[in-house]
């Protein structure tokens, strides 16, 4: 038996019935305590905790489905087994209805007594894990990870709160980098549907081929390679949330499949012909302004308003600035834990200082990874190691001189290739973010990167 020692407390009025059942628990590995009735067996409790009650129910004084009751009222996560002598369904059934969470007949045979017992200990033990594993989503997938107190996040807090426990389609609008998913997962968190499956796909990170299997998955050969059926993330999501993140870069083929949707809440494999109904609530993240996008044909008017049923905006780290103290803190007591490194850490003022004064253009994330990598170089009580990237002199304040013999054609490829460049120091060298940072498929990334020579040693980045 793993784990610490399972403690059982025994309740019955019968001598000879609590010294056999204390004799056959104590063989097995259990810690024993043995009562004469129910108000020795609250004061027992009261005492010290139990993970099982073991209760007879006709007994002088309080019963034992008044001992029930009063368990369960004050301490509703012990298991409770009710002994009866009677043998009849109703009694038994009265029993469960009652909060009992299993009874035995007696007589009671020692391997009857034995399964039973050991089944209510493994379930109090997975019940304390399941309340263990809630708090740490609690914990990751909270509002505290939320961090601002600043007008605009208090707006934010308000709005997930009020959307949260509802069905209603939500369209998180933000720059790169501000917490968008981790809003998503607050709603979902903190909604009907925390029980239910929390699926992300990266609209951005999937080619226009494999994207519309990705969301609504494909029948086995329905294209090649198709060797069996695939559930879609809609599928996937049934009962939960779906986080369509970067949903301005889906394409417009996919849009309209995707309004289809949205509007009947069926989907049809790729291959197939036969709908399926899925129960998916959908949330939307976007650094792109869709209204704007619309206006410009590459986004769809009518799949835009129909996704922005209810809006949450997200500002820039640089609109909320006096946020930036609090996230400081926030990141170092984070990283400090999982690098063990002192959990004291204090950041010295000029530090501080130059944090808040920086416009940080990967905003929360940039901000994290730059705590992260101070955290890490920390020896003693002090933050150090808070270096900035570099910021560079506003493009307007220079003198755009074309160089001796270079055509415009080459100057603006050149141009092209130091911007990218930069986009990928800013992104740590990870293609799929400084294609989102710069409002770019990925692939289309990928092909400039290929086109422009740019090469792993010009991506020079901290």
């Amino acid at each position: 038996m793993e784990g610490p020692t399972p403690r059982v407390l025994v309740v019955d009025d019968d001598k000879a019935v609590r010294a056999a059942l204390g004799v056959n628990l104590r063989k097995a590995g259990y810690e024993v305590t043995l009562c004469r009735s129910a108000q020795e067996a609250l004061a027992a409790l009261a005492d010290r905790p139990f993970d099982l009650v073991l209760t007879d129910v006709a007994m002088p004084g309080m019963s034992g489905l008044e001992l029930l009751a009063q368990l369960r009222a004050t301490w509703p996560n012990v298991r409770i087994v009710v002994m009866t002598g009677y043998g009849s369904v109703p009694d038994a059934v009265a029993t469960m209805k009652a909060g009992a969470d299993d009874y035995i007949i007696k007589p009671i045979s020692r391997e009857e007594l034995l399964v039973i017992v050991e089944r209510a200990v493994q379930e109090k033990a997975l019940l304390a894990e399941l309340v263990e594993l809630r708090a740490q989503v609690d914990k990751q997938y909270g509002f505290e990870n939320i961090i601002g107190a600043t007008p605009a996040m208090v707006e934010v807090y308000e709005l997930v709160e009020s959307v949260a426990d509802t069905r209603a389609l939500v369209l998180i609008q933000g720059p790169t980098g501000t917490g968008k998913e981790l809003i998503s997962q607050a709603i979902h968190y903190h909604s009907k549907r925390r029980a239910g499956p929390f699926v992300r796909v990266n609209c951005a990170a999937l080619p226009e081929g494999l994207l519309e299997s990705e969301l609504f998955g494909h029948e086995k050969g329905a294209f090649t390679g198709a060797h069996k059926q695939h559930r879609g993330k809609f599928e996937q999501a049934h009962g939960g949330t779906l986080l369509l993140d970067e949903i301005g870069e889906i394409p417009l083929s996919t849009q309209v499949k995707l309004l289809r949707v949205l509007d009947s809440g069926e989907i049809t494999r790729v291959g197939g012909s036969k709908p399926l109904q899925v129960d998916t609530r959908v949330i939307a993240a976007t650094n792109l302004d869709l209204l704007a996008e619309s206006k410009k044909g590459t986004f769809r008017e009518d799949l835009y308003y129909r996704l922005n049923v209810f809006n949450i905006p997200v500002p820039a780290l640089r609109e909320r600035r006096d946020d930036i103290p609090l996230l400081v803190e926030h990141f170092t007591r984070l990283f400090a834990e999982r690098h063990e490194r002192s959990l004291n850490l204090v950041v010295p003022p000029a530090a501080l200082q130059r944090l808040v004064d920086y416009p940080w253009p990967g905003n929360v994330r940039e901000l994290k990874h730059v705590i992260e990598r101070a955290v890490i170089l920390s020896r003693g009580e002090e933050l150090v190691g808070v270096k900035l990237p570099e910021i560079h002199p506003a493009e307007e304040d220079r003198e755009l001189v074309l160089p001796a013999g270079m055509t415009l054609q080459a100057a603006l490829l050149e141009y092209e290739r130091q911007v990218l460049i930069q986009a990928l120091k800013h992104a740590m060298g990870v293609q799929a973010q400084a294609a989102r940072d710069l409002g770019l498929s990925r692939s289309n990334l990928n092909y400039r990167i290929n086109r422009l020579g740019i090469a792993v040693k010009d991506i020079v980045y901290e």
